[in-house]
């Protein structure tokens, strides 16, 4: 140990706490953490103020990156230079700041991530925003340290006449805490400014009024509004920012086009997990995914595959990519050096002050200079009334010092009123520059009486806030890029997704599509009908249901198996698709299959649930009652609705409230009605009890149907050559049952004449006048006809005809659709003319005819 030394023991607990203490002290105050007043970090402030040092203004040339890194670098931040560089480059990106505060030239990285060129290729300079923030820097503003080696001084803070905080927020990890503060649009800044400085009591709600919601500089949507709000207020909140999205058809296939997405968000980083999840199978509809982006903006297009629900997709797209993702703001500055957490009003509250202390300073400092001017006309002036004996007085001296002395003495001058009259330039002597020096004095006295009214009066020095924060809102304001989605929030799938009716159809090989309900016309009965569906080598449609998207479906199959679905979730298709095989969207076994399905509302609605009643029908005509609530709680795997015995099958399920009477009707064209309530509820396990007795052996069930109104419903019923007839249930007039209600299980009454014209019934239906009744034919044509254009006839009598059949063809579906006002009656089918409504099925054989020829 050298000779004057000894050692010092120190408990390494406490010497580690403390410098620890002092070096994360330093990192939140001299690296991690904004400024309340300037919004900048300490480098990006060096970064500005060597550029105002070096004189690389907006209007000048740009100079090398590398140039102002070392000045920097030299001078004010003895760090890496690639921290200096970063912070540069970052300034100058138009992905990264609201407001950019350098103008670079050249490669300054992209927004899928790539690195900026090397400083030495790369030029920079100032943009004229950075110039307002140093506005009035050299009028003594604001204090000025040491540089870290005590030959310089650099600012503490910039005397910035822009909100920068605010405008551009800040996002920085210190130690112990972080802060992550979003950007805001300028003009809305300076509107609330300026509110807060007119009413210092001004609450947060109404400054939201002026300022709605931070404004990011990729634009994108706000979704939601509650986390903005607690942004504001506390100062801590977390903000939804959504991807802008639109679909598109682009060459026939159906896009989602994405032109702006949340800020921080590497683009090239998300289309390429985006193409990981498509790949894993996690992400499904989509096909192809392009990057069309280019110097005219944003275009990333997912391609979707030809049966996928685009609202489901980019609903999915939102849920598991970073089109979605959150901001979480934590507004924490350094306010006289110490980190708070600051609502929104605080943050315009400090920066206010801020502006109140610069034109404080600047007006004394100007008022200095002013006064020191004064002072110093003042002395010419009196040189100017006696300028021939200042002459003498000066020839007379041996030196300036002397002649100071003698000018001092004669006229009682100070020292720098007699150093100016020394110093004055032989052409101050003539008549036109003497009456500048008055006419210069008079102003200046002015001036001084100004800013003296500027440092007396308070308000005086807020309307000159006011006014300066105006003149930046007319130079830099610009309209909102990101939009707000107030009614936003956590919404699930379906509240994206309108809820529409559709037609739902399952082809008799279990395929599955939903349509609008706007896509299929009304006819007059006896149209040839509409191409609506486009089936695989010998399959047909079979069942054809309508729902609305938002409605649960539940699925019952032919070995009473039952499954559960939202209606959206179906493919959508147009009238002409294939649709898609049921299997893949429920785990339907190999030889099952779809027969009933039934439509209910809220699942989860107790009241509703339990106050509503499954009743199942199978082909051998057993029938059976179940509780809603039985069948609230789906498995994937789907559960028993009915114990099926063999050699029969479920044929129809239907929704009732318990109180509604039951028919059923055989393929022999008989049917039965009886009450509901004949039938207990129970498990879903049972079998049921017998319905309705077959007439022989090759008999069966061909459907069921619910009564609700029997004095306003009517029975429809199709038989397999295109014949149909409705009647009454209970005559309107007598009010005398047509239908008569029998206990269940008899034999049931004669519905409709079957013959060898007719064919075999295939379908039966309840109907009222505001129904529309849709028909497809096992070779695919589909006629939409109103219910109101079929008179109602006997019980026993064979009917009309509905639909001209081909040679061998015969009806597949028939179901009932609600008739809406905006459905446009189109009397052109699509194949051929429309045959005119008649009751005659002489008239309908005569147009076959002419057809034919």
């Amino acid at each position: 140990m050298a000779e004057g030394e000894k050692l010092i023991p120190i408990n390494i607990e406490d010497e580690m706490k403390t410098a620890y203490i002092d070096y994360s002290m330093s990192v939140i105050v001299s690296r991690a953490l904004p400024d309340v007043r300037d919004g900048l970090k300490p480098v990006h402030r060096r970064v500005l103020f060597g550029m105002h040092e070096l004189g690389i203004r907006a209007t000048g040339a740009h100079k090398k990156s590398a140039r102002i890194v070392g000045e920097v670098l030299g001078k004010y931040h003895p760090h890496g230079d690639t921290s200096v560089y970063d912070a540069m480059v970052r300034m100058a990106q138009e992905w990264s700041l609201r407001y950019m505060l350098v103008d670079g030239q050249g490669n300054f990285g992209s927004v899928d991530g790539d690195s900026p060129a090397a400083m030495r290729y790369t030029e920079a300079r100032m943009r004229k925003i950075s110039e307002d923030m140093l506005a009035d820097i050299d009028k003594e503003t604001v204090d000025h340290k040491l540089n870290f080696d005590d030959t310089l001084k650099e600012p503490t803070v910039l005397p910035t006449r822009i909100p920068g905080l605010l405008i551009n927020g800040a996002s920085g990890i210190a130690v112990g805490m972080a802060t992550n503060m979003p950007p805001h649009n300028l003009s809305e800044v300076v509107d609330g400014t300026i509110a807060f400085i007119e009413n210092k009591d001004i609450s947060i709600d109404e400054l939201i009024q002026h300022i709605k919601a931070p404004d990011f500089p990729t634009g994108g949507t706000i979704f939601g509004y509650d986390g903005v709000k607690e942004a504001f207020h506390t100062g801590r909140g977390r903000i939804v920012m959504r991807a802008k999205a639109n679909i598109e058809e682009v060459q026939g296939r159906e896009c989602v086009i994405v032109t702006e997405i949340p800020y921080q968000v590497n683009k090239a980083d998300m289309i390429k997990k985006t193409a990981d999840l498509v790949n894993e199978k996690k992400l499904e509809g989509i096909a192809t995914i392009r990057d069309e982006s280019d110097r005219n903006g944003m275009r990333i297009v997912y391609v979707l595959k030809r049966d996928a629900i685009p609202n489901i997709v980019l609903n999915k797209l939102f849920k598991y990519t970073q089109l979605q993702t959150s901001f979480s703001v934590n507004n924490i500055a350094l306010v006289n050096g110490r980190p708070e957490l600051l609502n929104l009003k605080d943050l315009i509250h400090h920066f206010v002050e801020h502006r109140h202390e610069v034109v404080v300073r600047r007006t004394t400092y100007e008022l200095r200079k002013a006064e020191e001017r004064a002072h110093i006309l003042e002395g010419l002036i009196i040189a100017s009334d006696n300028i021939d004996e200042v002459i003498e007085i000066i020839k007379a001296s041996s030196n300036a010092d002397e002649a100071r002395a003698n000018l001092v003495k004669r006229f009682n001058l100070s020292e720098v009123q007699a150093k100016a009259i020394v110093e004055m330039r032989l052409r101050q002597l003539t008549g036109l520059e003497q009456d500048k020096l008055r006419s210069e004095y008079d102003e200046i006295k002015l001036t001084i009486d100004d800013l003296k009214d500027i440092l007396d009066r308070k308000e005086r020095r807020m309307d000159i806030i006011k006014e300066e924060l105006q003149v930046v809102k007319e130079k830099y304001g610009d309209e909102r890029r990101s939009i707000i989605e107030y009614a936003g929030g956590d919404l699930s799938i379906e509240d994206m997704i309108p809820d529409e009716q559709v037609v739902i159809t399952i082809s008799h090989a279990g395929y599955i599509k939903r349509t609008s309900l706007n896509e299929y016309k009304t006819q007059h009965r006896g149209g040839v009908g509409q191409k609506a569906s486009t089936t695989r080598n010998e399959d047909f449609l079979e069942h054809l249901f309508v729902g609305t998207n938002h409605q649960y479906m539940l699925f019952f199959t032919q070995k009473g198996k039952c499954f559960w679905m939202r209606v959206y979730e179906i493919p959508e298709g147009s009238k002409t698709s294939k649709g898609r095989a049921i299997q893949n969207l429920i785990n339907i076994e190999q030889d099952d299959k779809v027969m009933a399905f039934i439509c209910t509302q809220d699942l989860k609605d107790e009241d509703y649930i339990n106050s509503h009643y499954v009743i199942m029908a199978t082909k051998n005509g057993q029938v059976k009652k179940t509780s809603l609530e039985q069948y609230s709680r789906p498995r994937t795997n789907g559960i028993n609705a009915i114990t099926i015995k063999e050699d029969d099958v479920l044929m129809e399920a239907k929704l009732t409230t318990g109180t509604s009477q039951v028919m059923l009707a055989l393929k022999s064209g008989k049917a039965i009605r009886f009450e509901e309530a004949k039938t207990r509820p129970m498990g879903r396990g049972a079998s049921g009890v017998r319905g309705i007795t077959l007439s022989d052996k090759d008999d069966e069930v061909v459907g069921m149907i619910t009564v609700e109104n029997p004095q306003e419903e009517s029975v429809l019923v199709v038989s397999e050559n295109g014949y149909g007839k409705r009647t009454y249930i209970d005559d309107p007039e007598d009010g005398e049952p047509v239908y008569r209600i029998t206990n269940r299980g008899g034999k049931g009454v004669k519905t409709i004449s079957i013959t060898e014209k007719t064919g075999k019934l295939v379908a039966i239906k309840t109907v009222s006048d505001a129904d529309d009744l849709m028909i497809i034919n096992k070779s695919g044509i589909a006629i939409r006809i109103a219910v109101q254009d079929l008179r109602v006839m006997g019980r026993a009598t064979q009917g009309v005809k509905l639909i001209n059949l081909r040679s061998g063809d015969s009806i597949a579906a028939v179901a009932k659709v609600m008739h809406e006002e905006e459905v446009v009656v189109d009397v052109e089918a699509v194949e051929g003319e429309d045959v005119p409504s008649t009751e005659d099925d002489s008239t309908i054989e005569e147009n076959n005819n002419l057809e034919n020829n």
